[in-house]
């Protein structure tokens, strides 16, 4: 329940037009976050891949740059003015802890200047926990409906009762007129 995501959501959006974020997820409230994952990680994977230490550290330098263009891409694209009432947050996954903490390694300021551009940098273990707040926040929306409801049932019933109590006085009235009609006749 509650794992409510569109996937490949073509979205008309920002400075750079289009785009298609690769999942869409759903929040209480007809809100949305928007997830990408088109994380580049050539140079990341050219650099597991290096030679020597200087390739390495340049392929690294490399992949930091190209987490950055892509942050900026994210930016200025804007998702969130065709979500209206959203989180103005797109959040850029990377799948793994080591792509983030080496983009993070060359490039110390990616995170600060993420959020800065609305931008957030998640791994898999941020997103999780992203995921599963937003989970919790179903949970919660589930609660409110579900007390709204037992508060709408107990107002019916109350009613009903009130109802079913003035049946019961008039009924009582009529069968004390009935019996003191009876003792009379029977007099």
């Amino acid at each position: 329940a509650h794992c409510d995501f569109a996937e490949q959501v073509t979205l008309a959006a920002g400075t750079n037009g289009a785009g298609r974020p690769d999942l869409v997820v759903h929040l209480p409230g007809k809100r949305f976050v928007v997830i990408d994952a088109k994380a580049p990680l050539a140079a990341y994977l050219a650099a597991s891949e290096a030679p020597d230490e200087a390739e390495r550290e340049r392929q690294v330098a490399l992949h930091a740059k190209a987490v950055r263009r892509h942050l900026d891409d994210l930016s200025s694209r804007q998702y969130w003015s065709t979500l209206p009432g959203s989180p103005e947050f797109v959040v850029l996954f990377l799948p793994g802890e080591p792509f983030f903490s080496s983009a993070l390694a060359s490039d110390p300021e990616l995170i600060e200047d993420g959020a800065a551009q609305r931008v957030l940098l998640a791994g898999p273990t941020t997103l999780i926990a992203l995921l599963r707040a937003i989970a919790h926040g179903w949970q919660q929306e589930e609660i409110a409906a579900n007390a709204e409801a037992v508060a709408r049932i107990g107002r019916e019933l109350f009613d009903r009762l009130v109802t079913l109590n003035e049946k019961f006085g008039s009924l009582g009235k009529k069968l004390d007129s009935a019996v003191d009609a009876y003792n009379q006749a029977i007099g």
